[in-house]
């Protein structure tokens, strides 16, 4: 323990306290990795609204251009053909009611995303207190409740994430594994960051990034200074 609180000291000393450009924080990050396992490399955004109010939540998902370093687990809950459509996308589970039965009965949640035909969403819609808790509910706004289950599917499989504020007006968001190159990192990253700056509520007043800091599983957080996306997301 005493040697690892060596360590996060010595790289949140090679940190400094000013906001860094997107492709400077990538590098600095990386040098100062000091575990052994491949961290996940996380934004985590603080925003202007108050989650308390629906019409300033702020949620949606976005495509990583080079995905997030492994493949997702994804269950297909539907009925009939989608069931033969979801197998051939690549999905690594599927059926109906009987899927159902698992998760509220063994509490059974291996897998990463549940994607769901509408027309079985009002079974699905029982394991709310199963699913909820782990973010695994599937809904309309983030494309995981739909007849296109081809589609999302393999939108899970390329790298899609889905980033909603907390009840504390915070984004958390994976971009991708600490052994990436810089430039998927970067790339990544900055995708995110549009996203979000694109979901900005309208009824959201006054400064809307609050902060923006790159962090990895075991390392500092590191400033970022998102004036750039900003300025490129408002062209």
């Amino acid at each position: 323990m005493k040697k690892a609180g060596r360590n996060i000291t010595k790289a949140r000393q090679a940190v400094e306290p000013r906001p860094y450009l997107l492709q400077d924080a990538v590098p600095l990050l990386q040098k100062v990795k000091y575990s052994k396992f491949d961290e996940t490399v996380e934004v985590t955004m603080r925003l202007g609204v108050d989650p308390k109010h629906a019409d300033q939540m702020v949620r949606g998902t976005v495509v990583l251009p080079h995905g997030l370093g492994k493949s997702k687990k994804v269950l297909v809950i539907a009925t009939g053909e989608k069931v033969k459509e979801a197998e051939q996308a690549g999905a690594d589970f599927v059926g109906g009611e009987e899927m159902v039965e698992k998760i509220s009965k063994e509490n059974w949640t291996d897998f990463d995303a549940l994607i769901a035909t509408p027309d079985v969403m009002k079974s699905v819609g029982r394991l709310g207190k199963v699913l909820g808790p782990k973010g695994l509910m599937p809904n309309p706004k983030t494309g995981t409740v739909t007849f296109d289950v081809a589609k999302a599917v393999q939108e899970v499989k390329a790298g899609k994430v889905e980033f909603r504020t907390d009840k504390t007006a915070l984004v958390h968001v994976p971009v991708g594994k600490i052994s990436f190159s810089p430039d998927k990192l970067v790339e990544n990253a900055r995708v995110v960051i549009t996203s979000v700056i694109k979901a900005k509520p309208s009824v959201a007043k006054g400064k809307y990034i609050k902060g923006c800091y790159l962090s990895s599983t075991m390392g500092p957080g590191i400033s970022i200074d998102t004036t750039p996306v900003e300025t490129a997301a408002k062209a």
